[in-house]
């Protein structure tokens, strides 16, 4: 096994790309200046690499980076990519691909947005006071207060108290 035949044994392994370490050692204003260089290009096929997809949106302008996020338990492909591009005008000319065949799907090519840290829209439950403050719980966690279910024939139906 020569030093090439290695060096693909590691990438494919270890799938990030080297230029993804960077994107950490970066200033506030350059993470916003990358994101504007960015898109976000969702509905991705699982077998795409990261050189078709460069070489796909290398006609709107010259690509700096492609990211492919991988789940870490399984090491399989999440299904969208990150690509960015040199300049910010590259970012409306990829806006056209929208919608457009790749690999056999139709991609959805919208801009990077920013992160923002410690904005996470996924903990929604914990608005509203479902499990912060006193408030009036049982309401909250048993909706049907003074409400009992029976079970016929498989099927749930309320029972009501009549006190």
């Amino acid at each position: 096994m020569d030093e090439s035949d290695m060096q693909c044994e590691v990438e494919r392994a270890f799938p990030y790309s080297p230029q993804a370490g960077l994107f950490f050692n970066m200033t506030h204003e350059e993470r916003i200046d990358s994101d504007r260089r960015s898109i976000y290009v969702g509905n991705v096929d699982y077998g795409a690499t990261a050189d078709e997809l460069e070489m796909y949106f290398n006609g709107c302008g010259h690509v700096n980076r492609v990211t492919i996020p991988y789940n870490r338990f399984t090491g399989h492909p999440k299904g969208f990519a990150y690509i960015e591009f040199s300049e910010r005008e590259s970012v409306r000319t990829a806006m056209t691909l929208d919608e457009t065949l790749f690999r056999g799907r139709v991609i959805k090519v919208l801009p990077k947005r920013t992160n923002i840290p410690g904005f996470r829209t996924t903990d929604t439950y914990l608005r509203g006071g479902w499990s912060r403050g006193r408030g009036s719980r049982a309401s909250r966690v048993y909706p049907f207060r003074g409400c009992h279910f029976i079970r016929e024939n498989g099927r749930a139906r309320p029972w009501v108290d009549s006190f």
